[in-house]
């Protein structure tokens, strides 16, 4: 009998787009499947089903194994397989390293830089990102302006900005460059969107650099801008 998978899903692996994208075709009806238009959100696929989104087939096959990179996004790159705006995505950039076809564990925003995971098992990318498993992540951030002493007792406690509620974020601080701007390592559990800018500008300070080092037990190490070091594989369980 053939493995099911949620259409979604089978979408985000082949690489078209994230699975929340891929409702959102779905939704509109811009899938195909085996040539015909899916009028349900959850409908599964099996192996070998043919996937048609826009003018593009894709046959759907199930992965054998499940692979984990680290990957140094470099600023200037958005996380994302498309964009609006034809900006340079971090696919673009990586399509000449690896052959695979993967999916970001989370996200860095464009002018964010530092470690990124990819994977070919949106089960990993879904135990890495979900707030209840704790996945501590870790930044080096440079910051702008006049520091209030009393931010890291606030943080750590826990802050709330416009209605929405941040979990503690432990902060120290490190050596002072220049001028008004101040270097500190954050370590969060969480990933709101551009959580740490957000943060740190109702404090009145401007995030000018912002460095992910560490991902819960994955770490950037000696890896340059650009490079990408394959570090797991796990076969999957028929």
């Amino acid at each position: 009998m053939n493995k099911m998978m949620r259409l979604n899903r089978a979408i985000a692996l082949l690489g078209i787009c994230s699975r929340r994208e891929a409702d959102k075709l779905i939704a509109s009806k811009g899938v195909l499947v085996n040539n015909e238009k899916v009028m349900e959100i959850g409908m599964k696929v099996s192996e070998n089903t043919l996937i048609t989104v826009g003018e593009k087939n894709y046959f759907f096959k199930m992965a054998k194994e499940a692979k984990v990179w680290i990957y140094y996004k470099p600023a200037g790159l958005i996380t994302t397989h498309s964009d609006e705006k034809n900006r340079k995505t971090i696919f673009d950039d990586i399509k000449t390293k690896i052959d695979e076809r993967v999916i970001s564990v989370g996200r860095l925003d464009l002018n964010s830089e530092g470690l990124l995971l990819l994977t070919t098992d949106s089960r990993f990318s879904r135990l890495a990102e979900f707030p209840k498993n704790s996945w501590k992540r870790y930044y080096k951030v440079r910051v702008f302006g006049q520091i209030d002493m009393s931010m890291k007792e606030k943080l750590e406690q826990g802050i709330t900005i416009n209605g929405t509620r941040y979990a503690p974020i432990m902060i120290e601080f490190l050596k002072k460059t220049s001028g008004k701007n101040c270097w500190l390592n954050c370590v969060l559990t969480e990933g709101k969107n551009r959580e740490i800018r957000k943060i740190f500008a109702s404090f009145g300070l401007l995030v000018n650099k912002l460095i992910r080092y560490k991902y819960g037990p994955y770490e950037l190490k000696d890896l340059k801008p650009g490079e990408i070091r394959l570090i797991e594989i796990k076969k999957i369980q028929s």
